[in-house]
């Protein structure tokens, strides 16, 4: 038995592969003058058990970690390897002189054989002085791993982004789904009765690769989580405040900069 005192999610980013505001888009959502529309590439912190884990590093990486102050990581989730969750590598250099040495990164072998192509330089044998390092951990999409230190097993939840495999995970009592469109009924039984449920829902209009906001919705009520909190968030999806009016009891957009709480200790078999 675990007993889990604490933890705390953080929204590093909630956007979609271009952010918001987009790049040359006048819609009002892009113009908005909220903090709470101004949306990173996707990317969150998870602190549980006495460790920092981070889920895909994007391109915004470093500017999300200053910005949160965060000075320890010991390990990068990858839930695939699309550009905005992997091009941000090279930013963990810091953490590597903070605890000199690697960071602990994990994903498929396809994962991980794709993040080699991007950088080379992370993965060679002898490597220029004050490159990246990492140590590579395979996983796959049915069996349950740890990270040194925790005594949490992380469990994989396999998920398609449009014919694209992509992992969820569920650590403890926190779950984590991003760039999904199909979440079988395995997945969903894994996820039931968390005390947070992470979803994307990219916009209102239905998506071929993406959940809308009423898939993520629908999802959410078969999960039964305590508090859901979607992210993957596009600028179609009209400003926070108007679409935080009409969302179900217990369902909340995230947005960057957003820190979730436990309410109460959680204990686990």
């Amino acid at each position: 038995m675990i007993v889990v005192d604490t933890f705390e999610l953080i929204f590093l980013g909630t956007g979609t592969s271009q952010g918001v505001p987009v790049i040359g888009c006048g819609c009002r959502v892009c113009r908005s003058l909220d903090s709470r529309d101004l949306r990173l590439r996707t990317s969150a912190v998870l602190k549980i058990g006495g460790k920092t884990i981070v889920f895909d590093v994007g391109p915004d990486f470093r500017q999300q970690m200053l910005r949160e102050e965060i000075c320890q990581i010991d390990a990068v989730l990858f839930t695939h390897e699309h550009n905005d969750h992997v091009i941000g590598l090279d930013d963990i250099r810091p953490y590597n002189f903070m605890k000199r040495g690697g960071i602990d990164v994990f994903g498929t072998k396809r994962v991980l054989n794709e993040v080699e192509k991007r950088f080379p330089y992370v993965f060679d044998p002898n490597p220029y002085p004050g490159a990246p390092s990492v140590n590579s951990h395979i996983i796959n999409e049915v069996d349950s791993f740890n990270i040194n230190g925790l005594d949490i097993n992380i469990k994989p939840l396999p998920v398609s982004h449009g014919g694209w495999p992509v992992l969820g995970f569920r650590i403890g009592p926190v779950v984590y789904i991003t760039d999904a469109k199909i979440i079988g009924d395995e997945v969903i039984e894994a996820a039931s009765g968390c005390e947070v449920l992470v979803l994307n829902a990219l916009r209102k209009k239905e998506h071929y690769s993406h959940l809308s906001l009423s898939d993520a919705i629908r999802l959410s009520e078969k999960i039964r989580p305590k508090r859901t909190f979607l992210t993957h968030i596009s600028h179609t999806m009209g400003l926070y405040e108007d679409v935080s009016k009409e969302l179900p009891l217990g369902v909340h957009l995230a947005y960057d900069g957003l820190k979730v709480n436990n309410s109460e200790k959680i204990v686990l078999q």
